[in-house]
């Protein structure tokens, strides 16, 4: 058993990210307030993006909107890493949450 067990994992902030309702938000602020769960946090967002780059449907929509929430809202400490994983891929859903974060103006 893995004694130090990821908490956020990346099944769950990828969840979170995809519903994005109220109650999601506000869990994910309360994750986006710990620099402890960076990593894992980021695990997460390369989880949604990746899933979405492999889905047979894009949801370009979704991946925008999350890339716009989390620009917005994100700390300074995640604003470089976030763009990194927007740029990592030429795929379209990299592309449609690149859209969303420069939407946001957090960068």
């Amino acid at each position: 058993m893995n004694a130090k067990a990821s908490f956020p994992d990346s099944e769950t902030v990828a969840a979170k990210l995809s519903a994005l309702d109220d109650q999601d938000k506000a869990w994910l602020h309360l994750v986006l307030e710990n620099p402890a769960q960076d990593d894992a946090l980021l695990d997460g967002i390369t989880h949604l993006v990746n899933a979405a780059a492999e889905a047979r449907f894009l949801n370009s929509l979704k991946l925008s909107r999350a890339g716009e929430w989390l620009g917005a809202h994100a700390p300074a400490r995640l604003q470089i890493r976030l763009m990194e994983i927007g740029r990592s891929s030429q795929h379209p859903a990299y592309a449609a949450f690149r859209e969303g974060l420069a939407k946001s103006g957090g960068l």
